[in-house]
């Protein structure tokens, strides 16, 4: 049977890049997105044109009170579209940059990066584990930045190094079910997140580039297909894991 994952924020960065390598790996995805309802139906688009099964659905993973209807939207589209009640995969891949220094950080900012990276990771999973089959798979996305410190990007970090120590109980408490659960930690990379900074600024890609021991920052390329491996029958005895994709960042 073709698996089916659910991948968060999926409309751009490595989100997409994750959705499109799972489905050249032959699975199916649920694509979520946060506003750009045409980017995410361009990468529905992308993954059918590659044979696969997609659908696109609208998630804010900041806003917990929006879950439960979620799931019921999520219910209709696997009846719908794959005449099953159950998903394979979860990955928690949904967020946004906003640095700033402890000194300098509000507490409107604190909250959106937690609400998101942290708080919306524990409750989009609880809300979801009816619908996630025995035997499936979850991937929470943390950063390198729990591992090396780099100014301003205190509260992000902090709040992916919650993730990380979440990710640890999920695996023990869904081992039972046979759900295996595992932390993937990109380094920097070169995308929109954050405005783009690693990818556009010259000179935070070279900071970064030299802090790599691969002489370089990574591109969605060295991280979606990694996930892809990951949630694959192969990795079925890795659960519990925080695997970095750095390309050696900072060792």
């Amino acid at each position: 049977m073709t698996s089916i994952t659910l991948v968060t924020g999926a409309s751009r960065g490595l989100g997409r890049n994750t959705a499109l390598s799972i489905a050249r790996h032959g699975g199916d995805v649920v694509v979520t997105y946060h506003s750009r309802s045409d980017e995410a139906q361009a990468v529905v688009a992308e993954i059918q044109s590659l044979g696969r099964k997609a659908v696109a659905l609208q998630l804010d993973t900041g806003n917990v009170a929006a879950f439960a209807a979620f799931a019921e939207r999520l219910r209709a589209a696997l009846r719908d579209t794959w005449s099953r009640d159950t998903f394979d995969h979860l990955v928690n891949n949904a967020g946004h940059g906003d640095y700033a220094l402890i000194g300098d950080t509000t507490e409107a900012q604190f909250d959106g990066l937690v609400n998101v990276h942290f708080k919306g990771v524990y409750f989009l999973t609880q809300t979801l584990l009816p619908l996630i089959a025995d035997g499936g798979r979850i991937v929470n996305l943390s950063s390198g930045l729990t591992r090396t410190s780099f100014p301003g990007y205190a509260v992000y970090a902090a709040a992916k190094g919650a993730v990380e120590v979440l990710t640890r109980y999920m695996a023990k408490e869904l081992g039972a079910r046979g759900i295996a659960v595992n932390t993937v930690a990109p380094g920097a990379i070169e995308t929109d997140f954050g405005g783009g900074a690693v990818r556009d600024n010259p000179d935070i890609n070279k900071l970064f580039a030299g802090m790599t021991a691969l002489g370089r920052v990574g591109v969605p390329d060295d991280i979606g297909p990694m996930i892809a491996s990951l949630l694959s029958k192969d990795n079925r005895w890795v659960t519990a894991q925080r695997i970095e994709v750095s390309g050696g960042q900072g060792i």
